[in-house]
């Protein structure tokens, strides 16, 4: 039977092969400066006790690198010297690293022309930078560490979370914001399954990200043999994510960081998943060679044109509508077709219903707006254009009842497959938002496309009337304080800092804040998404803040904020200017459901007495409990005028809200629901 060969040996092993090119005893003098400044002073003296022992299956240089090492070295100035080679400023300082190659007789011709040499971490970090990657999101440990160290000290912001999903979510957020691929960087195994999560999440709502992680040695993964975390890491992310590349090589380390931005964000974005192995990260070459192979994307998300004949089918289609609607998804957000979009909407005079994401991208107090007569919106329109928005089950999947069975759709999508998804598509324009939005103002003629006023009328007063009677119901002040009171409230604040991003999850506290806080400015809303997932709050918090520098205001269910409450600790860790307030009832849904057996918890009960602002207070933030829309208006007006980390706890009656908020439909009936007794044993 064959004894595992040490982490140690392989990695020396591994570097001994890529400098054996160097002349004469240069290649062992280079061996033993990059173990002597790179590695772990603890795998550096197994790796001497090895030798020692017999230095059984050890590369020759390997050897002769270890004698060098227990030679004289001298230290100053930062520098290190092993017999005439001198290394400079290392991973954790950014520096180059320069290698110089002793007086010997093979050497004496070159002895005035140093050897620069590079490694795996050394080109990630200079790869994201060619790129103009600024900010990393990740989770620091085994194999990446000193990735992370060597990116901030070359100028990238680090941002080091608690949990990878939560860092995860927040380098989708950053993507989002930006439109330039967010990056998440994690460990091996569970820190990368963490990670994935966000990735998978990414990709369902289409965010630009990469998440690097990490892996353990391929040749021991592929058999099977055990490895440090082993896993085969690549495999286990293709079926989550638009595409996944491993490195196998250090010299591919800069295609391999290309392909994986310019996948992410080209065509219809989402989630790319870059495996580098330790040893990658951990091999040297020429500095030289290593930057001839690194290269600057050029034009990774191009214009998509559509077909003149696709146009003028959808300008057909519109010019004939008598009911005609808009929807815009957060596609059209993410587009930053802003201009455009209002100019289209307001040109054609055509109602509009915007979906959680996509609110601001015209004011929800927009004369044009139907949210507020959304359904009598979807029922009775004839031609719906998509705008950015995908007909999945946020939308009914364009069905009937909730959608008229004649109606015909028009979808705007970078995306030709999506296109018949759910419903036949009359008209599919299949390109970037902004230019099929370019084609059809330039291929239509003034007046030809106009929303029926008898259409735009119906609209509007259904719209009043519903607006009414939120207002009714937003003026009532029962007490304890309900969900409507505290969003009231949050809405006031917030409505006066136009700026101020909302972040929003839950069940209750998601559907309800997402109707009463209105929106202003683009791109000013995150929330659940696609999946309608909990656990995105404190990553898209901390990503919003830290992109805009703007207020953060995270809308959180006491059980949605459960999912990632510790990155509090990030928050105040970096002073983010992020408050965060929690509709506190005491459960998953509500809080008073009851154990019929005993006196355990329900499935769906929560601490009724938990103090959330008690949580921030550990880690230096400012904590507040609010029981009244008084109390909550002048605890988040503090809050945001302070600019700090802060937290509102707002104690909502336990018998507030409904049991899976606007989506109870979606849970099974069969017999059960409604039908639940004791049985005693």
């Amino acid at each position: 039977m064959t004894a595992t060969v040490p982490p140690e040996t392989r990695m020396a092993n591994d570097i001994a092969v890529n400098l054996r090119h160097l002349p004469g005893e240069s290649a062992a003098e280079a061996v033993a400066g990059h173990i002597d400044r790179f590695w772990d002073p603890r795998m550096r003296a197994r790796l001497l006790a090895h030798v020692d022992g017999g230095a059984e299956g050890l590369h020759p240089l390997v050897i002769d690198a270890v004698r060098l090492l227990k030679g004289s070295r001298t230290r100053e100035s930062g520098l290190r010297t092993v017999r005439g080679t001198t290394v400079t400023t290392g991973p954790a300082q950014g520096g180059s690293r320069t290698m110089t190659a002793p007086s010997t007789p093979e050497t004496t011709a070159n002895a005035d022309v140093p050897t620069e040499l590079t490694d795996g971490y050394h080109l990630v970090v200079d790869a994201l930078t060619m790129n103009d990657v600024d900010t990393i999101y990740g989770v620091v440990g085994i194999p990446i560490t000193d990735l992370a160290r060597l990116a901030q000290a070359r100028g990238i912001r680090y941002i080091g979370f608690r949990h990878e999903s939560n860092a995860g979510h927040a380098a989708a957020a950053a993507g989002y914001l930006t439109k330039r691929p967010g990056i998440c960087l994690t460990v091996s195994a569970p820190g990368f399954l963490n990670g994935l999560v966000a990735l998978a999440n990414a990709t369902t709502n289409c965010f630009p990200m990469v998440q690097i992680s990490g892996s353990s040695e391929r040749h021991l993964v592929d058999l099977r043999q055990g490895d440090y975390e082993e896993m085969d890491q690549l495999a286990a992310a293709q079926p989550f994510c638009k595409a996944a590349y491993r490195v196998g090589r250090v010299e591919d380390i800069g295609r391999g960081i290309a392909r994986a931005l310019r996948t992410a964000v080209s065509g219809r974005p989402g989630g790319v998943y870059l495996d580098i192995p330790a040893a990658v990260l951990g091999s040297v070459m020429d500095a030289a060679a290593g930057a001839r192979t690194l290269s600057r994307l050029v034009d990774p998300a191009p214009r998509q044109l559509p077909g003149p004949e696709a146009v003028d089918r959808a300008i057909e289609l519109l010019a004939g509508a008598e009911r005609p609607l808009v929807v815009l998804g957060k596609g059209a957000a993410y587009a930053r077709a802003d201009d455009r979009v209002r100019e289209f909407v307001e040109s054609t005079g055509i109602p509009y219903i915007p979906m959680s994401m996509a609110k601001g991208l015209l004011p929800d107090d927009h004369p044009q707006s139907a949210a507020a007569a959304r359904s009598l919106a979807l029922k009775k329109a004839d031609v719906v254009m998509l705008v950015g928005a995908r007909l999945n089950w946020l939308l009914n999947h364009g069905e009937a009842p909730q959608w008229n069975q004649d109606a015909r759709f028009i979808q705007v999508d970078i995306e030709a497959r999506e296109m018949d998804s759910n419903q036949p598509i009359a008209a599919p324009l299949v390109g970037d938002i902004e230019s099929v939005l370019d084609a059809i103002a330039e291929r239509t003629k003034p007046g030809r496309i106009a929303a029926p006023a008898a259409w735009r009328d119906e609209l509007a007063a259904r719209s009043a009337q519903n607006v009414a009677k939120m207002a009714e119901r937003l003026e009532a002040d029962p007490s304890p304080m309900q969900f409507m009171g505290a969003l009231k409230a949050v809405r006031d604040v917030v409505r006066g800092r136009p700026e101020t991003y909302i972040v929003n999850e839950g069940a209750n506290a998601l559907d309800i804040a997402r109707n009463v806080i209105d929106m202003h400015v683009p791109r000013h809303r995150l929330d659940s998404g696609t999946w309608g997932v909990m656990g995105i709050g404190m990553g898209y918090a901390i990503a919003a803040a830290v992109e805009s520098g703007a207020p953060v205001v995270a809308v959180e269910g006491d059980s949605a904020f459960g999912f990632s409450g510790m990155e509090l600790e990030t928050i105040c860790r970096y002073g983010l200017p992020v408050v965060t307030v929690v509709m506190n009832n005491g459960g998953v849904y509500r809080g008073d459901d009851v154990n019929p057996l005993g006196d355990a918890p329900s499935p769906t009960t929560l601490m009724g007495a938990a103090r959330h602002d008690r949580m921030i207070e550990a880690f230096g933030g400012k904590g507040y409990r609010a029981t009244t829309p008084a109390e909550v208006t002048a605890a988040l007006t503090e809050a945001l005028a302070s600019g700090g980390p802060a937290l509102v706890d707002c104690v909502i009656d336990p018998a507030a809200g409904t049991e899976s908020g606007h989506i109870a439909h979606l849970n099974p009936k069969g017999i059960t629901v409604g039908n639940i007794a004791p049985t005693k044993k």
